[in-house]
């Protein structure tokens, strides 16, 4: 089953736990992947792609997702 809400940095900073700001950073420096969808200028990602991207992240511990 594919989860296509979308997700704001708001929703990732809270399913990797840290800051909204820290998220910003990410993209920023080149991160994130590219958005899914752009809406009023205001980027979000699928909650599937966010997934993807925990799991191939350098240092990713095999967090949970406890939010969904």
């Amino acid at each position: 089953m594919t989860d296509r809400r979308l997700w704001s940095y708001r929703e990732i900073a809270a399913h990797i736990g840290v800051q909204t700001d820290t998220v910003r950073s990410y993209r920023k420096h080149g991160l994130l992947p590219p958005p899914d969808h752009v809406e009023g200028g205001k980027p979000f990602w699928f909650a599937d792609t966010v997934r993807a991207w925990v799991a191939r992240r350098p240092g990713n511990r095999a967090r949970r997702d406890t939010k969904s």
